[in-house]
């Protein structure tokens, strides 16, 4: 019985060494990841905003190539109110 016991110490021997290192890992991934931030800010707010115009163009491009919405702008202007009006309502619901 005794050597089962110890074997369930050094488990949990383990176990906490391998949660503070996940601690400590942790804490230098977030350091790395805030100064790169602070020191290239502009790198990081183009490649954002590239990021959304990008997203946004190709949506317009792919809304164009559907012939329907292109002909009926009313309709995708309705669908797109309906989907915030639904979002909106369940952020409020959910908060």
């Amino acid at each position: 019985m005794k050597i089962i016991q110890d074997q369930k110490h050094n488990i949990e021997a383990e176990v906490k060494r391998l949660e503070d290192m996940g601690v400590v890992i942790g804490d230098k991934a977030k350091y790395l990841r805030d100064s790169a931030f602070s020191r290239f800010p502009v790198v990081f707010v183009l490649l954002s905003a590239f990021g959304l115009v990008a997203t946004f163009y190709s949506f317009e491009k792919l809304i164009d190539k559907s012939e329907f919405f292109s002909n009926h702008p009313e309709v995708l202007l309705l669908i797109g109110l309906s989907t915030l009006t639904f979002t909106g309502t369940l952020y409020k619901k959910l908060s």
